[in-house]
């Protein structure tokens, strides 16, 4: 027991979790929580935004490229109201993050009186856009409290955790008990009959492909030994790439993972929610329940996931668990893959080809690439050539391609960025970006500067919300409206903030000033100018047409490698 402020004990409970940041933006009902982040600065630094939205994106571009808890405090009402896009954000891609935000005077909470930053129901409010959300009553309870939250972010399906606390509260003084870390939850062995089900289905499998999403980072050996177990192509989309690295044999995009789809007679889903089969080739108007002649296995952690979709194989475990469950029992069962090594190779050769035409973009994520180290991130945004890179970026490490997922949030490319380099100061942070997202955000550039956040922002402009401009000039008899944009100029206007800005209009002359802005250590911008109208859609190559199986005839028994079915 210690007499400390409410303030002062979610301060220690942070530390004691091994939290070291804190993306917080202070305001009259967070005073005492900010004084103890000061007095504890030397244990953990507080960062700060001139937005609340960036705080939250910040904390999830942490969370998303760490796999730690991303930590960030803004005040109530209006303050944790714009952070509420970012929250859905890690909702949605399962980054655990945890808000902690104040409240009305204890004494006006639920009379409506109309006080400063007052909410009807603020804790219903993110309750619902959480997976945890809890107000603090007394002192006492601000221990158990912050654990309880960060224990819900990190535990089963990652996602957004929040805390709430009275302003007087906050403030308040008691004896309160010492608090070690949070629980996480153990996830739950998997079943020995749901790993058999697995098995038979793959021996009975001629071509299956692995889908991999962000349930499977912590898993990139088990994954890749399993993809190697069964001489499977594997594909992520957005939060699995590099699980498997993009230059292995095995490992195709997803441009490249279509040339194979009408052979594929089972989908093997781990960590994912089975976007790009269901959705970008199916149908993004109905939610499919079964793709024709194709079965699905699913290692979830989740054991909703199961209900989602048609599920012929659910096997509810940890990733990492379950597919090294997988594993035992295939050698156990004298499982041999055929294979057919060349079929792999030769889609990518074909892609490779064929996503060419989508320039500029292409050269420009290639002279990225060529300049980016193996191990350092990449924020997409959305954007053209953030479109491109989901097939034409290649991807070599887990957690190194930082995208929003599904919640496609305009704008939360430039903070998230922010945030990855908090999380990994010695490595390489790009965040590619066009003009409308950067807008959304361009206040951070101060944030930056400030706080020393190297990160190399290119921004490319063309000078419209592209995707809305192209979908009204071929879809809507070129009526265009809100879709064209009158600019700033990025370059001078980076300038004004103190960042190293460079204007460049080609993919050679990026060369050059990406190489400089990276060996800076400083934050930069790079502002390309594109000529508008003139970028290659990059859509071909993501929603496709659904493609019925062709799968080939069943081999002998007698002489089918993998054994008697």
């Amino acid at each position: 027991m210690s007499q400390r402020t409410t303030g002062e004990a979610i301060v220690d409970t942070l530390i004691a979790n091994g939290v070291d940041t804190v993306f917080g933006l202070p305001g009259a009902q967070t005073y005492p929580l900010f004084d103890a982040l000061y007095r504890r600065r030397d244990e953990i630094r507080t960062v700060g935004a001139r937005h609340e939205q960036a705080l939250a994106y910040m904390a999830f571009g942490y969370a998303r490229s760490s796999g730690r808890l991303g930590v960030y405090a803004p005040v109530p009402g209006p303050g944790v109201l714009n952070t509420t896009a970012a929250m859905c954000t890690a909702y949605g891609a399962c980054a655990p993050t945890l808000c902690i935000t104040g409240e009305v005077p204890s004494d006006f909470k639920g009379k409506g009186r109309g006080h400063l930053h007052e909410l009807p129901d603020q804790l219903g409010i993110l309750q619902r856009l959480t997976r945890h959300a809890r107000h603090i009553e007394r002192p006492e309870d601000a221990p158990a409290a912050i654990n309880a939250a960060i224990g819900a972010a990190l535990s089963g399906r990652r996602g957004p955790a929040a805390v709430s606390v009275c302003w007087d509260t906050l403030a308040e003084s008691a004896r309160i008990p010492a608090c070690g870390a949070a629980e996480v939850a153990a996830a739950a062995a998997p079943q020995a009959a749901q790993v058999s089900r697995c098995v038979r289905l793959i021996r009975e499998a001629h071509r299956p492909m692995i889908f991999i999403g962000s349930g499977a980072q912590h898993a990139a050996g088990a994954v890749q030994a399993l993809a190697q177990r069964l001489q499977a192509s594997v594909v992520a989309h957005r939060g699995g790439r590099g699980i498997v690295s993009e230059d292995q044999p095995l490992s195709v995009d997803m441009a490249s993972a279509w040339h194979l789809w009408s052979e594929v007679d089972l989908m093997i889903g781990i960590g994912t929610r089975l976007e790009v089969p269901f959705l970008y080739w199916g149908s993004m108007m109905k939610a499919h329940r079964a793709l024709p002649g194709r079965r699905l296995i699913r290692i979830d952690i989740d054991p909703d996931e199961m209900e989602r979709l048609d599920t012929d194989g659910p096997l509810v475990a940890d990733a990492e668990a379950g597919v090294r469950a997988l594993l035992a029992a295939l050698d156990a069962a004298g499982y041999v893959a055929a294979g057919n090594p060349g079929r792999i190779a030769a889609a990518k050769e074909r892609t490779a080809v064929e996503i060419r035409q989508v320039q500029p973009q292409m050269e420009y994520l290639e002279v990225i690439r060529e300049a980016l180290p193996r191990d350092g991130f990449l924020v997409e945004e959305l954007s053209q050539v953030g479109f491109a890179s989901h097939f034409g970026w290649p991807v070599y490490e887990p957690r190194t391609y930082v995208s929003c997922g599904y919640q496609g949030t305009l704008g939360f490319g430039f903070p998230s960025a922010l945030g990855v380099k908090a999380a990994h100061p010695a490595r390489a942070v790009v965040s590619i970006t066009g003009d409308g997202g950067f807008m959304f955000a361009l206040p951070e550039l101060a944030t930056a500067v400030q706080y020393g956040i190297g990160v190399v922002t290119i921004v490319f402009d063309n000078s419209a919300f592209e995707n809305v401009r192209r979908d009204q000039q071929q879809r809507f008899g070129g009526r265009e409206i809100g879709s064209r944009l009158l600019n700033p100029d990025f370059h001078d206007l980076a300038r004004t903030f103190g960042v190293d800005a460079y204007r460049v209009d080609s993919p050679a002359a990026l060369r050059p000033a990406l190489q400089r802005a990276l060996a800076s250590g400083g934050p930069s911008l790079i502002h390309v100018q594109v000529r508008p109208t003139t970028e290659v859609s990059p859509w071909p190559f993501i929603l496709r047409t659904p493609l019925m199986p062709q799968v080939p005839a069943a081999p002998g028994a007698d002489t089918d490698p993998r054994g008697p079915r």
